[in-house]
């Protein structure tokens, strides 16, 4: 249904110029006062396309977000000891 997304964090020189990286994947935040972009790109062509990123000239660094990888789903195996703790 969706298609499988990786996150990346771009840290640039130029915030101006860090909105051209729309072209490669979708842009979901730019930090004025940080220098850096977070931009979403499909995962099957995720390293072709920060290949190319890569050798833009205001892009200093690129990380690879692992949010997608962070568990999400909780479970409780102890006893729940909320009702000793009310009034």
């Amino acid at each position: 249904m969706f298609a499988e997304r990786t996150g990346y964090i771009v840290w640039v020189s130029d915030v101006k110029a860090a909105r051209n990286l729309e072209k490669y994947g979708t842009l979901h935040y730019v930090s004025r006062r940080m220098h850096y972009a977070v931009m979403y790109v499909n995962a099957e062509r995720a390293e072709e396309v920060m290949k190319n990123v890569r050798r833009l000239s205001y892009v200093r660094k690129i990380e690879r977000s692992y949010r997608n990888e962070l568990k999400t789903e909780y479970t409780s195996n102890g006893p729940d000891k909320s009702r000793y703790y009310g009034l």
